[in-house]
């Protein structure tokens, strides 16, 4: 998965970024949305997906800046973030790339690609474009400009290891997973986060989860259940966790990508808090609604105190995470 990647992506890159005392110059490869070569405008736009443009040239100085080859400091331009090349600018710094290629910005290595509407063309950013659904997660790859990695420690007899318990719970019968998963901030009401991989309570940040229940679902009883295997028992997720409390609230109504703590959907129920913990499976409630057939429902998960849990939503074995049951 996308999130999985980057994530591992980031891992190896913190372990070996390119220390330079003069700069190197490289082709740029983006990754996510229309991926390829990313190509250069002659008024020095950074754009992927028009193949009618030629490639850029970015030379990566010791400042951490990339300059193109016209000379032209890169920069993230205000308001929208976007990145583009500018004569006279000083570059915006803080960029490395780790030893497999990957860039990042002060350690972060997912960008973003908004439409233009010319040529099947996307515009780079920091951040994505407000109030434009057309913007997709990316990955950036200098093709050139990076150390090789560390050679792998010597192969040794691998320790026999006990063959992990049984998963919490397996999902069977009628089941969803989250349609759409947004992160709200009450010490940032304003701003909307859009989707996200991950669920996250701690402090001030909580999830809201979407889910579309089908119309099959007419007469049944739908349940909240949150699936909370050990680390060793996941296959293709992680999370980071404090222990402590967890509250669900059931709400009003749905969430949009546009969701933010200021304008999310009303709590109509609160089930209360639950302690999670890893390897338990917890069932936090009945929907008061019923099943909703061929509806929209949300709930939302915050923290209570110290408490903290970040995961990736994931439905491999073993599966992480909320789900709606129906029986």
């Amino acid at each position: 998965m996308k999130a999985t990647v980057a994530l591992l992506a980031l891992a190896v890159g913190s372990q070996a970024l390119v220390a330079r005392t003069e700069s190197c110059c490289t082709s740029i490869t983006a990754y996510g949305g229309p991926g390829g070569l990313v190509g250069q405008l002659s008024d020095g736009q950074n754009r992927i997906g028009d193949h009618s443009l030629p490639t850029g040239q970015y030379c990566l100085g010791a400042d951490g800046g990339f300059v193109d080859g016209q000379g032209r400091g890169c920069i993230f331009t205000p308001p929208t973030t976007q990145y583009q090349c500018d004569t006279g600018a000083n570059a915006t710094t803080g960029f490395s790339i780790s030893c497999n290629g990957t860039i990042s910005y002060h350690g972060q290595d997912t960008f973003w690609a908004c439409p233009t509407g010319q040529n099947g063309g996307y515009n780079i950013y920091e951040e994505p474009i407000k109030n434009e659904p057309g913007c997709v997660a990316i990955w950036l790859e200098a093709d050139s400009c990076h150390a090789e990695c560390p050679a792998p420690p010597p192969a040794t007899t691998p320790t026999p290891t006990p063959t992990p318990a049984a998963c919490p719970a397996e999902l069977t019968g009628s089941w969803q997973f989250p349609h759409l998963i947004v992160t709200v901030n009450s010490a940032e009401p304003d701003k909307a986060y859009g989707t996200q991989f991950n669920g996250t309570a701690s402090g001030t940040i909580s999830t809201i989860f979407n889910f579309d229940i089908p119309a099959s679902y007419a007469g049944k009883e739908c349940s909240i259940e949150f699936l909370f295997p050990t680390q060793d028992q996941l296959e293709t997720s992680a999370y980071t966790y404090s222990p402590g409390m967890f509250n669900f609230a059931f709400l009003k109504g749905a969430a949009t990508e546009e969701t933010t703590s200021a304008n999310a959907p009303e709590v109509v129920y609160n089930f209360g808090n639950f302690e999670l913990k890893p390897g338990t499976a917890t069932h936090i409630g009945q929907c008061p609604n019923g099943c909703a057939a061929g509806e929209k429902i949300a709930f939302s998960m915050s923290a209570v105190g110290a408490a903290s849990l970040n995961y990736f939503q994931d439905y491999n074995p073993c599966p992480i995470g909320a789900y709606v049951t129906a029986q």
